[in-house]
C-alpha cells in the first residue's frame, strides 16, 4: 500500500502543476489518503481507486482542450495580408506609372505647342530654300522661311514666308503668299495671303486665300476673303466664292461666282423692295 500510496500522491502533484483549480481535489485526495492510511485494517477497493485515477486524467485533458481552441481562434490570420500588401503595392506602383505618363504627355503637348508657336507666319525668316529643277523630294517639307521650288515634290509643302513654284508639287501647300509660273500642282493651295497662279501653270485641287489672281488653269472650288481677279488667259472649272470679282475678257468659267462676303446684304435688299 506505500507503494501505491507515493504513485498518487505523485500524480496529484503533477496534476496540480497542470490544471489550476486542482487544489481542492488534492486536498480532497489528500483526505482520502489519511482515511485509507488511518484504515489500515480496512480492505482497500483497487478498483475504486483506479477509478479516481481516471477522473483526475479527464480534469487533465478536458480544461486542455478548451484552452487549445481559445488559442487558436485568438490567434490573427495573416493569409490575405500577404495578398493586400501585394495589391497596394501594385496600386501604387500602376499610380505612378499613369502620373509619369500624364506628366510626359504634357511635356509633349507643351512642345508641339512650341513648335507651332514658332512657325506662326508671323515670324517668318528671310531665308529662302532652293530645290532645284534636277531634284525630287519624296516626304513632306516645312521652312520657317521662303521656299523656290524648281525641281518635283512628292509631298506636302509649307512654309512661313513665300512659296514660289515653278516646278512639280504632288501634295498639299500652306504659306503666307503663293505664287506658280508655269507649275504644276496637284493638291489643295491654302495661303494666308495672296494666290497668284502665272499663265501656263495648272492646278487641280481647291483654292483658299486672302485674295487671288487668277491667269492659268484651275480645276477646283476657289474660296477667298477679299478680292478675286480672273485674267483673259484663265480656266476655271469650279465654284468662286469671294468678296468681289473681276473677269476679264475671254477667261472660261465652268461653275458659280458668289460674292457671298460682300459688305451688301444682297437679300435683304430685295425683301426690302
Amino acid at each position: 500500500m506505500g507503494l501505491f500510496k507515493d504513485f498518487r500522491e505523485d500524480f496529484s502533484q503533477a496534476v496540480n502543476e497542470l490544471v489550476p483549480g486542482a487544489e481542492e481535489t488534492e486536498t480532497t485526495t489528500a483526505n482520502n489518503d489519511s482515511l485509507v492510511v488511518d484504515t489500515m485494517d480496512e480492505e482497500v477497493d483497487v478498483q475504486s481507486e483506479l477509478s479516481k485515477l481516471d477522473g483526475l486524467l479527464e480534469q487533465v485533458t478536458e480544461p486542455a482542450k478548451p484552452k487549445a481552441a481559445a488559442a487558436a481562434k485568438e490567434a490573427p490570420r495573416h493569409t490575405s495580408a500577404p495578398k493586400e500588401n501585394a495589391d497596394g503595392a501594385f496600386a501604387e506602383k500602376a499610380g505612378e506609372s499613369a502620373s509619369t505618363m500624364k506628366k510626359e504627355n504634357r511635356q509633349m503637348s507643351e512642345t508641339m505647342n512650341s513648335t507651332f508657336r514658332a512657325i506662326e507666319p508671323s515670324e517668318a525668316t528671310e531665308e529662302t530654300s532652293i530645290i532645284t529643277a534636277s531634284t525630287t523630294l519624296t516626304g513632306d517639307i516645312h521652312s520657317s522661311g521662303s521656299f523656290d521650288i524648281q525641281g518635283t515634290i512628292n509631298g506636302n509643302v509649307s512654309c512661313n514666308g513665300k512659296l514660289v513654284v515653278t516646278g512639280t508639287i504632288n501634295g498639299n501647300s500652306n504659306s503666307a503668299e503663293f505664287f506658280a509660273d508655269v507649275a504644276k500642282i496637284e493638291g489643295e493651295v491654302i495661303s494666308s495671303g495672296t494666290v497668284k497662279v502665272g499663265a501656263g501653270s495648272v492646278i487641280i485641287g481647291n483654292i483658299s486665300a486672302a485674295s487671288a489672281v487668277v491667269a492659268g488653269a484651275v480645276k477646283g472650288d476657289i474660296d477667298v476673303q477679299g478680292p478675286v481677279v480672273i485674267d483673259t488667259s484663265a480656266v476655271i472649272m469650279g465654284n468662286i466664292k469671294s468678296r468681289s470679282v473681276q473677269i476679264n475678257n475671254g477667261a472660261v468659267i465652268e461653275g458659280f461666282c458668289s460674292q457671298s462676303y460682300a459688305d451688301i446684304d444682297v437679300q435683304g435688299l430685295f425683301e426690302n423692295k
